[in-house]
């Protein structure tokens, strides 16, 4: 297979590849080892007739769509027309199948993706780890390649990472409500770009948190998450002029890096280096407004709160109740003590406190950071103690939840060395500041020089 989906474009183009021939290989490395557990059903049949179909068109003349035909993944709590969404759970298997695609599905399929089928995740897309009780977890495949232990996907969209590190499928559509999309990419040396939420449709999803939420994709490369961002959002990414020696970044100390693990410390303190090297300015800063979020987050915050609006139907049935992870009900749960008046006490608090992360990151064009301080965990201690799963979930979850909470934007970026542990680099921004972190990642991208 090509190295990203804007390569296999290219050969599409030139008659070097079919969409067939690359719908057989996604699922000839769906059905590897190292992809075990990644998908909760493949739309096998449907991908080879849509792949086909594609080709056909394209054989008489007709300009193939923009996606080319090419597979994409679809994370489990998307709706798809006539498939269950179960957002990786037992309680929804057996809830009736969508009528209609989402309009995040339906932007994909209308620009030519060949959907290959919905991807594990952990349960309701509550945990940053990727654990899942009801249809197993997948490996890590690029660190299990590298030393040969089971390690965590990491989550929740555990399942669409592995697809597209083992070459299941071209990209892959997940959410992002506290990392669940660049965590994963940051353990697995994945590109995962988190646009601000309200670019994205999330209709048709199940939502975890609906303040939170954000509908996004996995992929190879910077330019292919453009790509799909354009797809998804209905829009176009007006790509900066600016040079990389024209960029300031800002960098917090000491929250995002307390922490870091001796890999994580040696990729980032390197990335640095090299980024000043090429010119660009990079200064400490003192973030303050940051130790005001154990204070917001400190009855559950909004997924406790919003969850438990979605959950308290199921939560409240005896028998639906015991079919759920109880590392999953526990946190929903937390949101049946929040009041009316706690829940907008929230939201007015949370804008205050985005306003002042705004002043405070005024005239920086971007925040870099690790985007998680530590590489991939083990699994098995996760599975064992609870104590060492919250423990590693909180700390995943610590610095990419922040831009959740800003409602801002933010991409992971592969920054390890050949041989070492995937480790991510993150850079993030307030809302709406998505072409500039995309231009800036494409120029940053290259330096880093770090493939999974």
């Amino acid at each position: 297979m090509s190295h990203d989906l804007s390569s296999a474009l290219q050969q599409l183009q030139d008659e070097r590849l079919s969409a067939a021939a690359a719908a057989q290989e996604n699922q000839r490395q769906a059905r590897s080892e190292g992809c075990r557990n990644a998908y909760v059903r493949e739309f096998s049949e449907s991908a080879l007739a849509s792949a086909a179909a594609i080709d056909a068109i394209a054989k008489i003349g007709a300009p193939r769509p923009r996606l080319g035909g090419l597979g994409i993944s679809i994370k489990d709590l998307f709706d798809v027309a006539g498939t269950v969404s179960s957002a990786g759970s037992s309680v929804l298997r057996q809830a009736p199948p969508a009528s209609i695609d989402c309009p995040a599905v339906a932007r994909l399929r209308q620009a030519g993706a060949v959907l290959t089928g919905h991807t594990n995740m952990s349960e309701f897309a509550f945990s940053g780890v990727g654990i899942n009780p009801h249809y197993g977890t997948p490996l890590n495949p690029v660190t299990f390649a590298l030393d040969g232990q089971a390690r965590i996907p990491g989550g929740s969209s555990s399942g669409a990472a592995v697809t597209v590190a083992t070459g299941a499928a071209w990209a892959a559509l997940g959410s992002d409500t506290g990392g669940s999309i660049r965590i994963p990419a940051a353990l697995q040396g994945l590109v995962g770009f988190k646009n601000t939420a309200r670019l994205t449709p999330t209709e048709g999803c199940i939502p975890l948190s609906t303040t939170l939420d954000t509908a996004c994709a996995l992929t190879l490369s910077v330019r292919d998450a453009i790509l799909l961002h354009e797809v998804l959002a209905a829009r176009q990414v007006r790509i900066s002029p600016r040079p990389l020696r024209a960029m300031r970044l800002a960098l917090v100390k000491p929250l995002f890096q307390d922490g870091m693990d001796d890999t994580v410390s040696r990729a980032f303190e390197r990335s640095l280096k090299r980024l000043r090297a090429a010119g660009c300015s990079i200064e400490d800063i003192d973030l303050t407004a940051l130790n005001q979020i154990s204070e917001l987050q400190a009855q559950g915050g909004f997924a406790a709160a919003e969850s438990w609006a979605w959950h308290r139907h199921h939560l409240q049935n005896p028998e639906q109740a015991q079919q759920y992870d109880p590392r999953v009900s526990v946190r929903i749960r937390r949101g049946e003590t929040i009041s009316a008046a706690d829940y907008i006490d929230l939201l007015n608090r949370r804008r205050q406190w985005i306003g002042e992360m705004e002043a405070a990151l005024a005239g920086f064009d971007a925040v870099i950071s690790p985007t998680v301080p530590i590489v991939a965990p083990l699994l098995a201690p996760l599975l064992a103690s609870d104590e060492q799963f919250f423990a590693s979930n909180a700390l995943l979850l610590r610095n990419p939840s922040v831009v959740n909470l800003l409602d801002g934007c933010a991409i992971s970026l592969p920054c390890q060395e050949e041989g070492e542990l995937p480790v991510g680099l993150m850079l993030w921004s307030t809302a709406a500041q998505d072409d500039l972190l995309l231009s800036l990642a494409l120029q940053i991208e290259p330096l880093l020089n770090a493939r999974p």
